[in-house]
């Protein structure tokens, strides 16, 4: 990993550091970018090693906020993702984090952000994106009804396929399903599964689980059905087993308080003995 891998526009960013401490920053934030998906615990490393050798560097401040975002650090990412936007200027990273307000259990500061002005600036990506997180924050409010009329849109409602198209009709579908609109939910999953050419979502798991079809291990040979274990007989003698354990671990808490009450018996004679002592001392 030589640093090279990074984007075009981060490396431009980076020109403003030392040469060997761009390539240091560099090599982070390609490990970040990497490991975001399969390991962000690691990228979370990363980002953080990149964040000590240069905070005044946006890309950083960026990578090191969705890292945190990746492993659950709301508070944490939402810091990084302002003190970004502080340095560019741009409004892009305004729905993540609105969606960290959501993660931090504040459904409605997430929705006050969908209302402001920032959101008029977004692409139209960008606006896909913060409709996806009002309408979860709806969801989060309780307000299943109110979430499905959000996400309704000229985005939802066309028939070509955009990047944001199969998570759009997914979260459309959810929606749907959580207020009991079984029917029209499955011909929205089905949509999204036919836009979901990079397998973003879980669909077709989500159609199956609709119509009832339950899924068998493809090795098993057609009519064998899966053995018992074979613990299964040893079921009496773990039953007794059980018992005892509870039976000795029932002695021992009974041992346990009789030593408390003893010990306690013998602190309160220590007092009475102390007392008298002093009763005999002042006459």
């Amino acid at each position: 990993m030589t640093g090279q891998e990074i984007d075009k526009d981060v490396r431009q960013e980076l020109l403003s550091l030392p040469k060997t401490l761009a390539e240091d920053v560099a090599r982070n934030l390609v490990m970040v970018a990497k490991l975001l998906d399969e390991d962000p615990e690691q990228a979370y490393g990363y980002s953080r090693v990149a964040l000590r050798l240069a905070s005044r560097v946006a890309a950083v401040r960026e990578a090191a906020g969705f890292a945190s975002y990746a492993v659950g650090k709301y508070s944490e990412a939402l810091a990084e993702f302002r003190a970004a936007r502080r340095m560019t200027g741009s409004v892009e990273l305004w729905p993540v984090m609105a969606d960290c307000e959501r993660g931090m259990g504040r459904p409605e500061r997430a929705l006050a952000m969908a209302g402001e002005p920032e959101v008029q600036k977004l692409d139209r990506a960008g606006q896909v994106e913060m409709r996806l997180v009002a309408a979860g924050a709806r969801r989060d409010m309780g307000q299943a009804d109110a979430a499905v009329v959000t996400l309704q849109s000229s985005e939802l409602a066309s028939s070509s396929v955009q990047p944001w198209t199969a998570r759009l009709r997914y979260a459309y579908a959810d929606a749907l399903l959580a207020v009991g609109r079984e029917d029209e939910a499955r011909e929205w999953f089905a949509k999204a599964l036919e836009a979901d050419q990079g397998g973003t979502t879980d669909a077709s798991d989500r159609l199956a689980e609709l119509d009832g079809v339950e899924f068998v291990d493809a090795l098993m040979p057609e009519g064998e059905s899966a053995p018992e274990s074979e613990s299964a007989p040893a079921d009496d003698d773990a039953e007794d087993d059980t018992e005892d354990d509870a039976g000795a671990a029932a002695d021992r808490d009974e041992r346990d308080d009789d030593e408390q009450d003893e010990r306690a018996g013998q602190a309160e004679q220590e007092d009475k003995d102390e007392q008298r002592a002093d009763d005999g001392a002042d006459s």
